[in-house]
């Protein structure tokens, strides 16, 4: 055992014998103590008074919080205390709380919940506290906390113990405040525009919505297998045949797939419906909701990730795969993807692993996630998709092996998926088919036959445009975080054994 295990086993005997002494005098735990202040509400109701003007208007209040740091002095202290909002500090005296319960109070550690009431003032060196003269201890910390100016370094431990990550940085804490503002904001975006918002199941007995390995589950009481949701999108589509013309829904969803610093097994998604829209109709509209989100969370449409500078101000600009693909590699020519045989080889001189049967829609895919995907750096949508990679999207006019679809890549990152809506139901069925051969032939992540999403079809869905949006990989654009384990409060980790 380290010295640092043995001394952290020592505190933790010594705190709990002081919480055994708590439990011989009564409630250890009392919950009758009720804040009447949070420490912003202070902050912003009397952060501009002076010390003079504090002194003469006598305001009393309660504040409660974790005690994130002290100063014990000989017959008065100071104590900070956190809550949700921020800090205030405390001001304990001897001669005001009584010298028993100032001797105990002193007894008391870093990371205990207390509750104080006392007035408003500010001290001689000029900083808004609160002169106590009541004071209890409400929760007794057992731990030790990591040290106030090492913080909580360990990357592993901090995604562990995401609960010790928000008590001691501030700078985790404020990537969740701003994810909760993000999500509020698209959520009023959309409410707005005359958007219902609805809820799916999440567990389904066929899954669909997104080319992806489901996880599966037992339902014991009917004793069938289910698999928990890729994409709410059939149910979605579903709402729009059935004549909710404009639906959107912010879901989680499970895909059965690796992780990485881009991708997690449960993630959570925005996917918006609306009748009598096309895919470029989506196209702006995304342009508008980016940029309202950067103004409204940031205060500023131009804003750094990871050193660079994005600017959502400025059109975001458009290209084809095949296009994207030859503007991002000038050794490429538009020769060597005009035939099969070109399109191969210069595959696999990108490396890229051909599988027997492979259509060359899945080919230009596969190509353009080796030799395009994270080089793009500023807002870019991507369009041009075959139909063979694009199941559930509608056929283009004027090209019906491709499809009226996009992908929105930022920073090597797809951030958004959308399309017009395949509503031939006769079409549709016959992707399914194939789907269900790419399965049979071993493709895990090909969809399954939904006979009921058919038959919906045939009751007619009307033109409609649909997208999905990753809101773990948008948070960490507005919050310049590196990974999306990072954005996720509790996310997922191996098992310590």
């Amino acid at each position: 055992m380290s010295k640092n295990n043995i001394e952290e086993n020592r505190i933790i005997a010594l705190r709990r014998a002081y919480l055994a002494e708590l439990r011989q005098k009564g409630n250890a735990f009392p919950n009758d103590f009720r804040r009447q202040h949070l420490s912003a509400e202070l902050h912003e109701a009397y952060g501009d008074g002076t010390k003079e003007f504090l002194d003469e208007q006598n305001i009393r209040t309660t504040v409660t919080g974790r005690v994130v740091l002290r100063r014990l002095m000989g017959k008065a202290s100071f104590i900070t205390l956190q809550d949700m909002t921020g800090q205030i500090q405390l001001y304990i005296r001897q001669d005001t709380i009584g010298k028993d319960e100032y001797d105990d109070f002193k007894r008391w550690d870093i990371g205990d919940i207390i509750g104080a009431t006392g007035t408003v003032m500010r001290t001689n060196k000029g900083e808004l506290s609160v002169s106590v003269d009541k004071i209890h201890l409400l929760t007794k910390c057992l731990r030790p906390l990591p040290e106030k100016h090492k913080g909580l370094t360990d990357t592993e431990t901090r995604y562990r113990q995401r609960y010790l990550d928000l008590m001691v940085n501030q700078d985790s804490r404020n990537v969740f405040i701003r994810r909760a503002r993000i999500i509020n904001a698209i959520r009023q975006y959309f409410i707005e525009r005359s958007y219902m918002e609805v809820e799916t199941p999440m567990m389904q007995s066929t899954p669909g919505g997104a080319t992806a390995a489901p996880f599966v589950t037992h339902y014991n009481a009917l004793d069938e297998d289910m698999y928990l949701r890729v994409a709410p999108e059939l149910n979605l589509k579903r709402l729009v045949v059935g004549g909710f013309e404009r639906v959107f829904e912010i879901n989680r969803n499970f895909r059965n797939e690796g992780m990485s610093a881009r991708h997690s097994p449960e993630f959570t998604m925005l996917e918006f419906y609306q009748a009598y829209m096309d895919y470029k109709d989506l196209m702006d509209l995304t342009e508008e909701l980016f940029r309202e989100l950067a103004q409204s969370v940031l205060g500023s449409t131009r804003f750094n990730y990871q050193g660079t500078t994005l600017d959502f101000s400025q059109p975001f600009k458009r290209s084809t795969l095949k296009e994207s693909i030859l503007e991002f590699n000038p050794r490429i020519s538009a020769a060597d993807l005009a035939s099969r045989q070109g399109m191969e080889k210069t595959a696999r001189a990108a490396g890229v692993d051909i599988q027997p049967g492979q259509g060359e829609g899945k080919l230009l895919m596969d190509m353009f996630e080796a030799l395009v995907e994270e080089k793009i750096e500023q807002p870019l949508f991507i369009t041009g998709y075959p139909a063979e990679v694009s199941p559930l999207a509608r056929r283009s006019d004027t090209a019906p092996e491709m499809t009226d679809r996009f992908e929105l890549f930022i920073m090597g990152k797809e951030i958004a998926n959308g399309f017009s809506e395949l509503n031939d139901s006769e079409d549709q069925s016959e992707r399914f088919r194939q789907q269900v051969m790419a399965r049979e032939s071993g493709d895990d992540e090909a969809m399954y036959f939904d006979e009921d999403y058919i038959t919906a079809l045939e009751f007619g869905l009307p033109p409609t445009a649909g997208e999905g949006i990753g809101i773990d990989r948008l948070v960490m654009l507005l919050t310049d975080s590196p990974s999306i384990r990072d954005v996720v409060l509790f996310p997922h980790m191996r098992q310590k054994h």
